[in-house]
Order: C-alpha cells, then sequence, then structure tokens
C-alpha cells in the first residue's frame, strides 16, 4: 500500500490537501523520536548535536529553494510563514499606514493577516485576477505607493492549480524597491522557484506540501531583511520566532527538502505533468457539461480543478469517496468557513460553478492505473449526483 491509503481499489487524490510522509521522511526522524535529543539551545554535548541536526535542515531546505542557509526560519508551518512574512514587515517599527499589496485570490492566512495589519491602522489592495487566475503586472505597478512595504504573492493556487508570473511580478515590486513575499505551498519541488533567481524577499514553504511531517514549515527571509517577531519569548530562530525547536519535525523537513531537490531534477514534474494531462483530457472528453477552472497552460504539474455543472460539491465528494476515490473542492483552510469559495468568484464562475468545484491533485505515488481507475469511475459517479438533483443541462460558461 502506497502512503495516503492508496490500494488498487482507492485512489488517493488529494495530495494538495495533504502529501502523505515519504517513508524515507520517517526513517530519518525515527531515531530522533525514538531515542531522544538535547535541546538546541542548551549548553551541552546533546544540545549542540541538536544544533548541528538543525544547522543541517537549514541548508537542505535552502539548497531546495536556492537562497543562503542563513535564510531559513522554521515555523509550525506555512500559516505561521505567511503571518510572519506580511505582519513581521508590515508591523517592523512602522511610521505611519504600511501599505500591502496581494492578489484576490490568495490563501486565507495570507487574506486575514492583510486584514489584521489593516486592523493595525495599515492599508491592503488586493489586485484582481483575468478568468485564468492571473495577476497582470501592470496592475501591480499601478498600485504600489510610496507607503507600500510589501507585495504577497501565492507561487500556484491551491484551488485552481494557475501559476503566476512570478518573476515578472518581482521585477516590478523591486523596482519601487519593495520586498516581495512569495506563498511556495503547491509550487516549491514542482517548478522553477529559485529565491534568487527570481528576485524572492521571502519565501513560505509547507512541511507537508513537500511529503515532510505536518506542523512545521520554513520562512525563507532574504538575510538583511527585517522583522517584528510574531512568536516572542526565547529568541530562537535568529530572534524571528521563539520557542524550542522540534528537532524531529524538523530534521524530516530537511530530508524531505533533499528529496524533493533530486525527484524534480530527475522528473518528477514532468511525470506528473503527463498523469495530469491525462486525467484532464480524459474528464473532459468522458464528463459532460464539465470545465476547467484556472489556466491550462501556466499550471502546476499536479493539479486538476473542475466546474462540474449539475453535480454539488459535497454530494460529489461523498460519492467519490464511496466509489473509492478522495479528492476535495479546493482549499481545505477555506472550507472551514463555510463561505463560497473567493478564489472562484475572483475569476468569475457563476454561483452554479462556485458550488460544483472539484480539485484532483496527484503526487508521488500516483500510478497511471491510478489515474485511469479515476477516469473509470468519475463519468457514473457525477451522472449518479446529477440524477438524484435533478439539475438540469444548462451548458457550461465558455473561458
Amino acid at each position: 500500500m502506497a502512503p495516503g491509503g492508496a490500494t488498487p481499489d482507492r485512489v488517493y487524490a488529494d495530495y494538495g490537501g495533504f502529501a502523505p510522509v515519504d517513508p524515507r521522511v520517517l526513517a530519518v526522524m525515527r531515531p530522533f523520536l525514538e531515542g531522544g535529543i538535547g535541546n538546541p539551545s542548551a549548553p551541552h554535548s546533546l544540545g549542540a548535536e541538536a544544533r548541528e541536526s538543525l544547522d543541517a535542515a537549514r541548508v537542505k531546505v535552502g539548497r531546495l529553494i536556492g537562497g543562503a542557509a542563513a535564510g531559513v526560519v522554521f515555523t509550525s508551518g506555512a500559516t505561521e510563514a505567511n503571518n510572519l512574512a506580511i505582519k513581521g514587515i508590515a508591523l517592523r517599527g512602522r511610521q505611519g499606514a504600511p501599505h500591502v499589496v496581494a492578489s484576490s485570490i490568495e490563501h486565507v492566512s495570507v487574506l486575514h493577516a492583510c486584514r489584521e495589519v489593516e486592523r493595525q491602522g495599515g492599508a491592503v489592495t488586493l489586485l484582481p485576477v483575468d478568468a485564468a487566475g492571473l495577476v497582470d503586472p501592470a496592475r501591480l505597478a499601478s498600485a504600489l505607493r510610496a507607503e507600500t512595504v510589501l507585495v504577497s504573492i501565492g507561487a500556484a493556487n491551491e484551488e485552481i492549480g494557475t501559476v503566476q508570473p512570478v518573476a515578472a511580478l518581482a521585477r516590478v515590486a523591486r523596482a519601487a524597491g519593495v520586498p516581495v513575499h512569495v506563498d511556495g505551498v503547491g509550487a516549491v519541488g514542482r517548478m522553477p522557484l529559485g529565491v534568487d533567481a527570481l528576485g524572492i524577499d521571502l519565501l513560505t514553504v509547507s512541511g507537508n506540501d513537500i511529503y515532510g511531517p505536518p506542523g512545521v514549515g520554513a520562512l525563507w527571509v532574504r538575510p538583511g531583511l527585517e522583522l517584528a517577531a510574531q512568536v516572542v519569548g526565547g529568541g530562537q530562530e535568529m530572534g524571528h520566532r521563539s520557542g524550542t525547536e522540534s528537532v524531529p519535525s524538523l530534521v524530516g523537513l530537511g530530508v524531505a527538502a533533499d528529496l524533493m531537490r533530486v525527484e524534480s531534477a530527475h522528473g518528477e514534474p514532468a511525470r506528473l505533468s503527463g498523469l495530469r494531462d491525462r486525467l484532464l483530457d480524459g474528464v473532459l472528453a468522458g464528463v459532460p457539461e464539465c470545465r476547467l477552472t484556472g489556466s491550462r497552460s501556466a499550471r502546476v504539474p499536479h493539479h486538476v480543478s473542475l466546474a462540474v455543472r449539475g453535480a454539488t460539491a459535497k454530494a460529489l465528494l461523498s460519492e467519490l469517496d464511496g466509489a473509492g476515490v478522495a479528492a476535495s473542492t479546493g482549499s481545505s483552510c477555506s472550507r472551514l468557513s463555510g463561505s463560497p469559495s473567493h478564489v472562484l468568484q475572483a475569476i468569475g464562475c457563476s454561483a452554479a460553478e462556485v458550488g460544483c468545484a472539484l480539485t484532483l491533485t496527484l503526487g508521488r505515488w500516483t500510478t497511471p492505473a491510478e489515474v485511469d481507475a479515476i477516469l473509470e469511475r468519475l463519468p457514473a459517479v457525477v451522472a449518479r449526483v446529477r440524477a438524484h438533483s435533478g439539475a438540469g443541462r444548462s451548458s457550461p460558461r465558455a473561458e
């Protein structure tokens, strides 16, 4: 059985929601969990060993994103990293009202951090996107002000898979002297995302997104860039984030980063792209009144997002689960709010389409046979859901 609970009869297609921990990561973590190790801040030899392990993990994360190891700040995950980046820049010893620019389709952790900046007297501009979910660099240029302190853009959207023109957006921001934060969840290790090559000043990494342990992540901060700490205490992580580091989990994060870097270099993104296209083409051919959401060409290699007319997302996911396919409707964090998807609304989906979103995300253990199993089961599942709902057969909106 592959990690994630996949069997010949059960297919896991929710890697975007949770990427199972790679067994090779667990194997390296196990001695740290079983044998114990000192506090990295302790003065004795066990503490020194723990510090060495953390330093090695920093190097591995830095190599994955093409940045200096000294810039890697360990966090409890992507949500904390996004909060640290946005509030840490906007609320650092400010004078006047700091201004932050983000896109209207960012992850809720980014949007809520922006709201906190507003609550504390700052200002936020949310850039619109086109029907594919892309931000126009010209719109970013027109949004920048003298008071702008940060631009925050997600590299790849979790709900629709669209990849932003990060290099072009970063050039616009940095030309104005504004640092750039990129939420790298869904993109790190799946597409080129070198911080120096693209001009990124802060980059968010999630542990479980790269087949590492959950509850751990990192924010890469360009050395020399000052942040206001959001978690205060003992001054760990170069003073950016206090709290005793979880050495076993961070060792696992480092191993996961190394594996992503090596497998990316050996063609894993291309393998996933092939499976994604096979799945997407098969669904569009086999399921009537179903359309792609997001960009077809500017898309992360593991992501398929659809609007399935006449089939509510809740019923569709339930029936798919009964048929042995684990899928999602997009961002799990957004679903907790119970509100309609702000991402699908931003790209112009109708109310009916917003309610019938389906997201299928592939991963390290996805096989061609599993893709074929989805293609075999999905048409019948959709037909059953539509029959039960009694929905009409209106035509989907053209892209």
